[in-house]
């Protein structure tokens, strides 16, 4: 198996467990019941972070599309919504941390990416949810706050759970991926940046 079908596996890997995890899920604000947490953002900012934005998106892609598939719920709007909702977290964050390799850079991507979740999706729920589901902007005016709230909450939390996670399971995606070459450069290069 050469490394682009390694690193190929590895992201459907990671998309699959993205799709696992987006099963486990729980509301965090009773008032609104439909807003629903749960850590599949994970697996996706560690292919980003692991792999660069654009293998982040694919995962992205890969999930929001089977979790459309799985579930049935809301189809092809809830595809898109929900990969711009990842998609905008893992872009932000993965963009950064490309361009500054070291733990500041990771944590100033995942704050990017945090922050472009926030302030994007409730704007992407302003423009779509009137057009689709027949609610009335002043409806979704009065929602903001929880979706600003919940958004930064989902996204904050998964951005804290990568970072705690992120530098164990790097080392060994990497190394699958290049397979016994360069697998001690990665875990020696480990020790010396995030």
């Amino acid at each position: 198996m050469n490394r682009k079908t390694r690193t190929l596996v590895t992201l459907g890997v990671l998309a699959s467990i993205a799709v696992i995890l987006s099963l486990i899920n729980w509301p965090i604000f009773p008032s609104a019941p439909h807003l629903r947490f749960e850590t599949a953002d994970v697996p996706v900012l560690i292919a980003g972070f692991a792999f660069g934005p654009g293998a982040g998106l694919a995962v992205t892609f890969i999930m929001a599309v089977l979790m459309a598939f799985i579930t049935g719920l809301d189809g092809a709007v809830g595809a898109l919504m929900h990969f711009l909702s990842t998609g905008s977290l893992v872009m932000a964050a993965s963009f950064i941390y490309r361009r500054h390799h070291t733990l500041r850079g990771a944590i100033a991507g995942l704050i990017a990416g945090t922050v472009a979740q926030t302030l994007i999706m409730p704007l992407v729920n302003l423009t779509i949810v009137p057009l689709i589901y027949g609610f009335s902007r002043e409806q979704v005016v009065a929602m903001l706050p929880v979706l600003f709230a919940f958004n930064a909450i989902k996204a904050g939390l998964s951005s804290v759970i990568t970072f705690l996670v992120y530098k164990r399971v790097s080392c060994f995606l990497k190394g699958f991926v290049s397979q016994d070459r360069r697998r001690k450069d990665y875990k020696e290069s480990a020790r010396s940046a995030y």
